[in-house]
């Protein structure tokens, strides 16, 4: 049973999150091990399960984060550990990014770190925009066309996955 099953929602990049939260509520008073120790060992197992099952759910579909590979996975579009080909566009433009980080390395300029910072702000902002106009889009398209939304999305889930580690690169700079 998939997390959006358990607590019957559509299947969406956006779930409503207060309906996320009262169906956690909801489902941890209901499976609270506490409330079933007067039960067999096997339904008490079962409870567990059932309250593992939930918080996993909520975690992920209250986390953009953990939502996005998790909806791209049940549709076979990621599998982990995958290797997979940004375009050559982008790459280009992370790498002119990595070279101005690399000079900073030789030659600190804070003017310089804070141009960085704003451009990798606005590459994130743009991929953000990306991103929330596909996931409208998944909810509006018949099924035999998600596939192709799910393709665009895959592809700026793992632009921003390389994204995360030149702002992980940023924080380096910023704490010195």
């Amino acid at each position: 049973m998939n997390y959006f099953e358990f607590y019957e929602l559509p299947v969406s990049f956006s779930p409503d999150q207060g309906v996320v939260k009262k169906k956690f509520y909801a489902l941890s008073k209901a499976y609270h091990p506490d409330f079933h120790v007067n039960e067999s060992e096997e339904r008490q197992r079962e409870i567990l399960d059932l309250s593992t099952l939930n918080n996993k759910a909520f975690q992920t579909l209250s986390d953009r984060n953990k939502l996005v590979p998790y909806v791209l996975e049940l549709y076979g579009e990621l599998s982990e550990g995958e290797k997979y080909d940004l375009p050559k566009a982008f790459l280009m433009e992370m790498m002119e990014v990595n070279e101005a980080l690399m000079e900073l390395e030789f030659d600190f300029d804070a003017d310089k770190l804070k141009q960085i910072e704003t451009d990798v702000k606005n590459i994130e902002k743009n991929l953000d925009d990306e991103s929330q106009n596909l996931f409208s889009d998944f909810e509006q398209v018949n099924e035999s066309d998600k596939l192709d939304v799910l393709k665009k999305i895959k592809d700026i889930h793992f632009r921003k996955k390389y994204l995360l580690r030149i702002k992980e690169s940023l924080l380096i700079f910023a704490s010195r």
